[in-house]
């Protein structure tokens, strides 16, 4: 029960000001890199934010949706330096 309390009273307040911080980095960003690298930082928080409500409720289903999530975010940022890569070259 320990965990839970820890997870739910410490880890998710910490997070979600993560969370607000970025966000205010996605909107306030000076270049288009500073928002994808923002939009990186948010889907890894939102990982955070799925496995610690996983922990706290027991329910595993959502580490699946994490990981999902995780490949999404993964997949979105090597697509965007491929085409920065290809736009700085042409």
């Amino acid at each position: 029960m320990i965990l839970t309390t820890v997870a739910l009273n410490v880890a998710l307040p910490l997070l979600v000001g993560a969370l607000l911080l970025v966000f205010v980095r996605l909107v306030r960003g000076p270049h288009v890199l500073d928002r994808v690298v923002a939009l990186d930082y948010i889907a890894i928080v939102g990982v955070g934010i799925l496995a610690i409500y996983a922990v706290a409720t027991g329910q595993t289903a959502y580490l699946d949706v994490a990981v999902i999530v995780a490949l999404l975010g993964f997949l979105g940022t090597v697509g965007f330096a491929y085409y920065v890569e290809r736009r700085t070259n042409a």
